[in-house]
């Protein structure tokens, strides 16, 4: 199976309802789809989110990757040399991880094909099904509660709220939130970097004060800084989970190794696609260090990949892959069915995608 076309194109879905985090606001996800053709008439399938404000990659910094640098690199080559594949395409030029993510996984797509087997299979085959998590978008404490309550009336039973926009009403929010859902249903929060670590720590043993019963604080402070989240670890009664200092193998290493955060959330958009999160996951197995994985505002392309990981892996424990469920509409055909909170994996070679309707080639 060789490869003998890459087409770029872009889809747009309307979410349900604006997200809105301490870092943004959108209101459809509007993603580049990758499309990696083969002499065998098999394709697959790859999606690139441009979170600007993450990762760093822009619509026109992923199509100029794709373009100036991973088509180059791939076309013409076999699927079944995987592991060259792979080693050429993140050599090919540096950062850039959210094209290389839709490109990496467009070859395990491809490759489980090649070899008639899923690729959450091919990966360890831990479980089909998987439970997530879906967030509540920031607002005021009355919105953010109602939000709350209807997520509990569709069935969901693990809440990640957004905080950090004016961290004075961050308490009041999970305080209405908590008061809304009971005691039974799991609330766990993102700050999306928005605090200092001694903020952190004030706020977090805080809201614990209050018994509002917090599973767990996402990424509280800065990205690049290590020691102001290892700051929070130590001192706050809340766990710590790190998302956006993960961005490498490497990142994930020089984190558990510090004792910088209890937990560790892969995202395929960070770390560069499935290749780079086994290693993390690896990692985390030598260092007893559970994971979550997560996605950024993806459509259903890339987050059916990272099901696929999530259900080889028994370390990635916590499951943050609401994207498909935020979005009011579904153009891919295929893939994983995401009943709700419910996600079951599909055992079609590959990645499972059939089709992806609606796609604007560019």
């Amino acid at each position: 199976m060789k490869i003998t076309e890459v087409r770029l194109g872009k889809i747009s879905v309307p979410l349900r309802v604006p997200f809105k985090t301490a870092l943004r606001s959108v209101d459809s996800v509007e993603d580049v789809i990758v499309e990696i053709h083969t002499d065998t008439g098999n394709v697959g399938y790859g999606e690139a989110p441009p979170t600007g404000v993450i990762t760093g990659d822009t619509t026109g910094a992923i199509l100029g990757a794709m373009r100036d640098h991973i088509i180059k690199t791939i076309v013409g080559r076999n699927v079944d040399d995987f592991e060259d594949l792979m080693i050429a395409l993140n050599k090919c030029i540096l950062k850039n991880t959210s094209a290389k993510a839709a490109t990496d996984m467009a070859l395990w797509d491809l490759y489980g094909q090649l070899h008639n087997i899923p690729v959450y299979q091919l990966l360890g085959g831990s479980r089909k099904q998987i439970i997530t998590d879906i967030t509540i978008s920031v607002n005021s404490p009355l919105q953010m509660a109602e939000d709350a309550a209807n997520a509990i009336s569709r069935g969901y039973d693990c809440l990640k709220v957004k905080v950090g926009v004016d961290p004075t009403l961050d308490v009041a929010r999970l305080a209405a939130i908590r008061e809304t859902v009971g005691s039974d249903c799991c609330i766990r929060i993102d700050a999306n970097q928005a605090w200092t670590p001694k903020e952190a720590v004030r706020m977090l043993n805080q809201m614990q004060d209050k018994g509002l019963d917090i599973e767990f604080v996402e990424q509280p402070v800065p990205a690049h800084d290590f020691e102001g989240l290892k700051y929070v670890t130590d001192h706050a009664c809340v766990p710590v989970l790190a998302d956006e200092s993960v961005f490498s193998p490497e990142d994930a290493v020089k984190i558990m190794q510090m004792r910088a955060a209890d937990l560790v959330n892969i995202k395929l958009m960070k770390c560069g696609g499935i290749y780079n999160a086994l290693k993390i996951a690896s990692a985390a197995e030598v260092y007893g260090v559970e994971c979550m994985i997560g996605c950024m505002l993806e459509a259903k392309v890339s987050v059916n990949a990272a099901v696929h990981l999530a259900c080889a892996k028994q370390i990635i424990t916590k499951i943050d892959l609401d994207g498909p469920v935020l979005c009011s509409e579904d153009p891919v055909v295929g893939g994983a069915v995401f009943d709700e909170k419910v996600i079951t994996v599909s055992d079609e070679p590959g990645l499972g995608i059939k089709e992806v309707q609606g796609i604007q080639y560019i």
